[in-house]
């Protein structure tokens, strides 16, 4: 068995795998760690790896406490990808997003992917049908947009995420809810109509914790799946053992 965890700028996701089934997900805050690894190595005592995957700031001596117990892999850029990397800067490019490119290159073979990650910020990733990895964009995620707005104005209220009744914001409440969840929406099927203008043979792929509130709001057809990162890190792990 393997646990997989990916350290987000806002939480930590973890998933245990035998093979490719999904035994058991979790989802927790980064000062509970410790305690939710000790809960789930309890749980299920035939792990044997750890894969952990971060951008969010926890100390590796948290995870090293498991040393004993588990062999522990952190991802890193040194790391074997199964795509060739184009990015101008790749030592910059996040180790989310290369989990994410790689899980679209092995679940989706010989196709031009984009993987859109809705999270904290909202990511896209480019890998064409070569298996280069080309780039993408970042832009803030729906929680930052509303806390942004509230933060950098002197009177705008800070809101929680609310369908707008509709796309003419009646109110100041509506205005922002219009502006926020219609604009977000906009952006990203503008995305992929872009890349449909350029590129055939194409598959797009949304992940993250917003998920599913745009899957039901976008006008493109899309493969949704907020737990690609997770699965990608255990497709990652499969990879690394086949190719060392």
């Amino acid at each position: 068995m393997v646990l997989t965890i990916d350290v987000g700028n806002t939480r930590i996701k973890a998933a245990v795998f035998e093979g490719d089934s999904v035994l058991g997900k979790f989802v927790f805050e980064k000062n509970q760690l410790e305690k939710k690894i000790k809960n789930i190595l309890e749980k299920f005592q035939n792990c044997s790896d750890l894969v952990v995957a971060s951008v969010g700031n926890v100390e590796k001596q948290s995870f090293l406490t498991f040393e004993k117990q588990l062999n522990i892999h952190f991802l890193t850029h040194e790391n074997a990808f199964p795509f060739v990397n184009k990015y101008a800067t790749p030592k910059t490019l996040g180790i989310d997003r290369m989990v994410l490119a790689a899980g679209a290159v092995l679940q989706f073979p010989k196709q031009n992917r984009l993987v859109i990650d809705a999270g904290t910020c909202v990511t896209y990733d480019f890998i064409d049908e070569s298996d280069h990895y080309l780039g993408g964009a970042i832009s803030p995620g729906l929680q930052l947009r509303y806390e942004t707005l509230h933060n950098f104005t002197a009177k705008l209220p800070l809101l929680e995420l609310e369908v707008p009744e509709s796309y003419i914001g009646n109110s100041t409440a509506q205005s922002i809810h219009s502006g926020i969840v219609n604009g977000f929406v906009y952006e990203i099927d503008g995305f992929i109509d872009e890349y449909r203008r350029n590129f055939s043979n194409f598959i797009i792929i949304l992940t993250g914790g917003d998920t599913d509130f745009l899957a039901k709001r976008l006008k493109n057809t899309i493969f949704a799946n907020s737990n690609f990162l997770l699965e990608s890190l255990n497709q990652i792990f499969q990879y690394k053992i086949d190719n060392d």
